[in-house]
């Protein structure tokens, strides 16, 4: 394979200074040492939202096992709120979709032992044409904090104009004075490369447009985070937008290529799909501990594309431990060997690695210099490397 290495990934031995990171200090809320994990409420239902559904979501996150994987976070996005503020100029839970207020929500989503999460705009409405915060940036924090919110995603429609940069300091500075850890995610779409200022200002940034649950979306999403990697660390992750598992859109094939990228690219893991009435096939694919232990590392260096030949990939990423994560990814239409060359991922060629295959849960024999492995059109082989010695 034509190898072409990305200026991230050097050898191991220099990552835990991280002396190759670009980001600058992380936010000071105590919140996103690892991305996030939970549920948002848009790639599924869009607006048509209420506190039934979140509530039963809460309920499944518990049953079906999510939460105790670290999924905590259920986050209402948009159509939430009424389309006016009420006569003290405060936001307001829409009266006919969710009559028990936002904090009686809080209250039974924290009895679940889980966080709730709201949305929020950077302009003057949301997308969805709800009031947004732009110039009631105070305000609004201030009565997320008295709801119990735990977690704010903040859109960029319908601004007035000026820059992210100038419009999210803002919010984030709101929240901060609330004096309630409140992890913030910033959703301007990478319009103006949040990955090169947004560290210091919120918890994750999206680097991307949003995602639609089809095989191209995904990929080109992938694609496009991809050459932030350098930007990611603890306090502040890249974000390629929620997970389409389980939406009918993609093949099982494809949603185990969508988790394990998103997972080696310490990207949030925001589920997007009806979890009260989740299939075998998707549980199974986000309840892999293997592959969430991959995105949740305590090392929290973003893996990279690391090779490519055509439409055959090598994505790879240090773990704590010395160990590191391989994805091989076949984007062609038949299946293929794809082959892993150690100096492609930053170690000796005489080192020997033994290779853990996380979707088929089996240890395999040590390799030295490469390892190969046939993979299906579309799919993925992932594995641990831990050194033998």
């Amino acid at each position: 394979m034509q190898s072409w290495v990305l200026p991230l990934f050097v050898l191991i031995a220099l990552i835990p200074g991280f002396g190759n990171r670009k980001g600058t200090h992380a936010l000071n809320n105590g919140l996103g040492s690892t991305p996030q994990m939970g549920w948002n409420s848009w790639n599924h239902f869009g607006c048509q939202i209420d506190e039934q559904i979140i509530r039963e979501t809460a309920d499944a996150m518990v049953s079906t096992g999510l939460a105790k994987l670290g999924y905590i976070y259920v986050n209402i996005d948009d159509c939430w709120a009424e389309m006016s503020r009420d006569s003290q100029g405060n936001l307001q839970a829409r009266a006919s979709t969710f009559p028990s207020g936002i904090k009686a929500i809080a209250d039974y989503v924290h009895a679940k032992g889980l966080k709730l999460g709201i949305y929020s705009d950077a302009g003057y409405q949301t997308c969805q044409g709800q009031p947004g915060s732009l110039g009631y940036e105070y305000e609004d924090a201030a009565i997320f904090a008295a709801w119990g919110v735990d977690y704010l995603k903040y859109d960029n429609c319908h601004n007035d104009g000026s820059k992210p940069e100038v419009r999210y300091p803002v919010m984030s500075k709101a929240l901060l004075n609330t004096n309630r850890p409140i992890f913030y995610s910033l959703c301007e779409w990478g319009q103006d490369d949040p990955a090169t200022w947004a560290s210091s200002v919120g918890n994750s940034w999206r680097t991307t447009g949003d995602i639609t649950d089809n095989w191209s979306s995904m990929t080109s999403r992938a694609d496009s985070n991809d050459k932030w990697a350098a930007y990611a660390q603890p306090g502040g992750w890249n974000d390629p937008d929620m997970l389409e598992i389980g939406n009918g859109g993609m093949s099982t094939e494809e949603y185990h290529s969508h988790f394990s990228i998103w997972a080696l690219m310490k990207a949030p893991l925001l589920i997007g799909c009806d979890v009260r009435n989740i299939g075998k096939d998707t549980l199974d694919i986000l309840s892999n501990t293997e592959v969430i232990a991959v995105n949740q590392d305590s090392l929290g260096v973003q893996g990279k594309k690391t090779n490519q030949s055509g439409n055959l990939e090598v994505w790879a990423g240090p773990l704590s431990g010395k160990r590191v994560a391989v994805v091989l990814w076949n984007k062609g239409s038949s299946t293929s060997l794809i082959t892993v060359q150690w100096t492609d991922i930053g170690l000796s060629p005489s080192t020997n690695m033994k290779p853990r295959d996380l979707w088929q849960k089996q240890d395999l024999p040590s390799h030295k210099g490469s390892l190969s492995a046939q993979v299906v059109s579309h799919g993925v082989k992932m594995f641990i490397l831990t050194p033998t010695s």
